[in-house]
């Protein structure tokens, strides 16, 4: 897909910063972007106060009422509280009046104490805490620069997330000593009461490597088989207790909506990736001086969305391999995500998706279900929207659907 002849003051981005570069205090085995082993060294080379100023500013100028920043790491936390109370001062000092600011925060959880659930309350920020399972499944790989398990750790900081309604999310990461085990990991997600959980599955490279092939931590099928069983528990005879992002995007499709994690929609987001030094690239799985789109440091946003790699990197995600472009579930995944698929050397053709046939799996295996569960999601939606919006008449053919879809209703539940 070309947008050369979209002007870039009308895209949509979001902008995904990794604040502290490499530096970490854990020392995750699997981590696709730390090096630094969990010591990170005396100075943390967060971002310049420069560079955040200048690229806040223009950002907030072209934000257009809406402007979303994610803040990962290594772990950002290490930037202090002092660099976020700065990122949110200039937040405020440009975004235009009644501009909707999103701040979101990827963090192990370790650092998190009750001034930092406090902060994260009071300028909502939406966290995300990452936790592979139970104590003896997490503590097997995230652990510190010691070989220490962070369990405990990570449960005080969402203990003081909660005790500030800190909202926020469970991030796990699908690998050997977790993927048989997807009953236990659900029902203690159930037993801990969190709500809201997203699986990753393990993919064993490094994000600087993009010219190295992905080595992956579990097969296809034991990615499929956990999906499936995970499934089996999250359905819940069509009462789902715990949302479960994957799942959820699933669901989007089934009732005539788009998916929004990136790797099951048409195209890669409008995103900005930027390191602590400023250096810009298109997804955070392509840093690596070969997809450098730029620097925001030294130039402006539009200079960087016109950068001709930028365009070069948009146009993967639909180049699919002659497979997917037949298969009947690509409306639901849409060939997966461009790092997990071998390219050719000119990026003009590619192989499916290393984890093809886990989605297969999962998509086949649940499909019946999903099909009662969005066909009554829809009607529930439709009826409570005519009610509420339409005031008990049927809306006509041109009105936005009341399923809430965002289509026509001639084009939807019309149908």
């Amino acid at each position: 897909m070309s947008t050369g002849c979209m002007t870039t003051e009308h895209r949509n981005i979001s902008v995904m910063w990794k604040t502290v570069s490499e530096d970490c205090n854990l020392a995750c085995d699997y981590c696709y972007y730390s090096t630094c082993g969990g010591k990170p060294g005396k100075k943390i080379n967060r971002i310049d106060s420069v560079i955040l100023e200048k690229f806040m500013k223009e950002y907030m100028e072209r934000s257009n009422g809406s402007a979303t920043f994610a803040w990962q790491g290594g772990e950002p936390l290490l930037a202090g509280l002092d660099f976020f109370e700065e990122v949110v001062t200039l937040q405020a000092k440009y975004a235009p009046k009644h501009t909707m600011i999103g701040n979101s925060l990827q963090t192990n959880g370790t650092l998190v104490t009750e001034k930092w659930a406090s902060f994260f309350k009071q300028y909502n920020f939406l966290i995300g805490v990452s936790l592979d399972g139970p104590r003896e499944i997490h503590d097997a790989r995230r652990v510190d620069s010691r070989g220490q398990g962070s369990f405990d750790r990570v449960m005080k900081g969402i203990q003081n997330l909660r005790k500030h309604n800190v909202d926020f999310n469970i991030l796990s990461v699908i690998h050997r000593g977790n993927v048989t085990k997807a009953v236990e990991l659900m029902k203690f997600f159930e037993t801990e009461d969190f709500k809201f959980v997203q699986f990753i599955p393990c993919m064993d490279f490094r994000s600087q490597e993009v010219d190295k092939p992905g080595v992956y931590d579990i097969t296809p099928e034991e990615y499929g088989t956990f999906l499936c069983e995970a499934f089996d528990y999250w359905y819940n005879n069509g009462d789902p207790r715990t949302s479960i992002r994957f799942f959820d995007e699933m669901l989007n499709v089934y009732v005539n909506r788009s998916p929004g994690l990136c790797i099951h929609r048409d195209v890669c987001p409008q995103t900005i990736i930027l390191e602590q030094n400023g250096d810009a690239f298109p997804c955070d799985f392509y840093i690596n001086d070969e997809w450098k789109v730029g620097n925001v440091g030294t130039q402006s946003i539009e200079e960087i969305l016109n950068h001709p790699i930028y365009e070069k990197f948009l146009k993967m995600k639909p180049t699919l391999p002659e497979e997917c472009k037949t298969c009947e579930w690509k409306s639901l995944c849409h060939g997966g995500c461009p790092r997990n698929r071998k390219w050719s050397e000119n990026l003009a053709s590619s192989e499916v998706d290393y984890f093809c046939s886990s989605y297969k799996q999962i998509y086949s295996y649940a499909d019946e279900r999903m099909k009662e569960f969005g066909t009554a999601l829809r009607k529930q939606m439709f009826e409570l929207n005519v009610e509420q919006y339409f005031k008990g008449k049927m809306p006509v053919l041109n009105d936005h659907c009341p399923c809430g879809s965002g289509r026509k209703y001639k084009s939807c539940c019309h149908e």
